[in-house]
């Protein structure tokens, strides 16, 4: 019973992210030059679209590696073949909830499965989106300031997110360095255990140890050597450039100019828009945004098929692959 809920209820956010996503395009479409955005369809290279496509596929691949790469810092050999399947099993999830929030709990409950505590594996999957961020907060005023584009909009996007981000920051920075915290929050979770579960002194135990266990976890991966550290900061630039390099591959095929810079700058906002927790895969705030943003330097006429097929590379084919990961691949074993 507890499966076909689940199921369903994935299947219907799936829908509502899919109908938002199309509604929004449709909506593009209108209001650009739709004879000529078909016209200029046919008119595609494909050598070019299959860069675009390569390009997220090398998203994949470059996340799955830092996966990897991640694990072994704490002593967790990962095949690369189990990370990638860890990679687009969790897009699917990702593609379905607001901030892309359902793909970090697979990947936690997999790498658990694959022998790390979950205190660990939260660690792992934690420094991922510690290593976005910062990479998101550090490149973004480097292309503002490069372009010129958009800064207003530029700037208060990636204020707002420092701020976030630096209050999490400084969240981790005590609960590494004054471990008592984290007594005061494993009781006050304790307290409130008893309405939930009648084995609320075991549950507290699990819940301390795994805790400690992600405190130790946290502590090791930023005791790593500047060498390895520099190694996943790489990795995080190729897996983000990877993606953001999308829509110049698609404006190149449509014989326009790449606008390599203004696209960048572009994503890098654009990316920090979609962490808004209120559609499922940010469905409607990418299209928007990407009309939005993408209208003050591409030609008008390719607005629609470029939001069209920018979409369809980096969410409908989340969705379709992330599908066949989990149903076919992986027979759902990792959703319960």
């Amino acid at each position: 019973m507890k499966k076909v809920f689940l199921t369903t209820l994935i299947r219907k956010k799936a829908l509502l992210g899919i109908l938002i996503s199309i509604l929004t395009i449709a909506i593009i479409f209108k209001l650009t030059e739709t004879s000529v955005t078909w016209r200029a369809i046919f008119q595609a290279n494909l050598l070019s679209l299959s860069i675009a496509f390569l390009l997220h596929v090398l998203f994949w691949f470059f996340w799955a590696v830092r996966l990897k790469v991640l694990a072994s810092f704490l002593g967790h050999r990962i095949s690369l073949g189990y990370a990638i399947e860890m990679t687009i099993a969790s897009v699917f999830l990702a593609a379905i909830t607001p901030s892309s929030a359902g793909g970090e709990p697979l990947r936690v409950k997999m790498l658990h499965d694959a022998g790390a505590s979950v205190g660990s594996a939260t660690a792992i999957v934690l420094a991922e989106r510690l290593l976005d961020a910062i990479f998101f907060t550090s490149a973004l005023p480097i292309f503002l300031l490069l372009t010129g584009f958009s800064t207003k909009l530029g700037i208060k996007v990636g204020v707002v997110f420092s701020i976030c981000l630096f209050g999490f920051i400084i969240f981790l920075w005590a609960l590494v360095k004054q471990p008592e915290r984290l007594d005061n929050f494993t009781s006050w979770i304790v307290r409130f255990l008893p309405r939930f579960t009648k084995r609320a002194e075991k549950a507290g135990e699990r819940i301390k140890s795994e805790l400690v266990m992600f405190r130790s976890a946290l502590i090791s991966i930023t005791k790593n050597s500047y060498k390895n550290i520099a190694t996943v900061i790489f990795l995080t630039a190729l897996i983000w450039f990877s993606e953001f390099l999308v829509p110049s591959a698609i404006l190149a095929a449509f014989g326009c100019d790449p606008q390599f810079l203004l696209s960048l700058t572009s994503q890098l906002i654009l990316v920090i828009l979609s962490l808004i927790p209120l559609t499922p895969g940010a469905s409607g705030i990418a299209e928007i945004g990407m009309g939005y943003l993408y209208s003050k330097f591409a030609p008008q006429h390719v607005i629609g098929v470029l939001t069209g097929i920018w979409r369809f590379i980096t969410y409908f084919l989340n969705l379709i692959v992330g599908f066949v990961v989990n149903v076919k691949l992986l027979k759902s074993k990792y959703i319960d």
